[in-house]
């Protein structure tokens, strides 16, 4: 059972926590993590690119060219894909990329992604976040005193966090509802809350 430090926003210890085995030291199983943020990154995807094909070109009604006698080969329309003009063959249709994934499957690679960054000593847990305000200037004096870099931030509903961090590069603030794979993998530091820690412990447990 992993025991790691609790921190204060002036990133010194204040405590204790022991994490569950099962969530926080859980086998790495990097084929897994690598599927799932396959299908996470492709359910983002808008699948609305369209080409037209010859019959929704406009124009090209009319025979450019009698049948016989020309030379040339026959055509039936100046909207055939070979004309300049013409309509698109096999061009992309509207389509869906969503790949359905069992939810097993996502809280294993969530369990492993979460043991790749404890392991790491990426993973720091922090009583709690009090911010007076939601001014961007507020939270770059914590960022400082923190001194991380491309940091992931979970936490339950705290308004104040996530609206003066939204203009902060390289920040990401998540509620515990919304923690997934591609944004753990991306940062290379998480800060969980003390409760947000609990609270995935309880969801991820198998």
């Amino acid at each position: 059972m992993p025991t790691l430090d609790v921190i204060n926003q002036e990133k010194k210890k204040v405590g204790t926590i022991e994490l569950s085995d099962a969530v926080f030291a859980a086998e790495i199983n990097v084929p897994l993590i690598h599927q799932v943020i396959k299908s996470q990154l492709a359910g983002r995807r808008q699948g609305t690119a369209k080409t037209k094909t010859k019959s929704e070109v406009r124009g090209g009604g009319k025979k450019p060219f009698k049948q016989k006698g020309t030379g040339n080969a026959r055509q039936g329309s100046t909207r055939s894909p070979l004309n300049v003009g013409g309509g698109q063959s096999f061009g992309p249709v509207p389509r869906s990329y969503f790949q359905a994934t069992p939810k097993e499957m996502v809280r294993g690679a969530l369990r492993a992604a979460l043991s790749d960054r404890v392991k790491a000593g990426h993973l720091l847990v922090v009583d709690e976040f009090k911010l007076a305000d939601f001014k961007t200037k507020t939270f770059v004096g914590l960022k400082k005193k923190l001194d991380m870099n491309k940091v992931l931030i979970v936490d339950d509903e705290n308004l104040n966090l996530e609206r003066s961090s939204k203009n902060v590069p390289h920040v990401r603030v998540l509620r515990t509802v919304g923690l997934n794979v591609y944004d753990i993998i991306k940062h290379d530091w998480i800060l969980i809350t003390k409760r947000a820690a609990q609270a995935v412990e309880t969801r991820l447990t198998p």
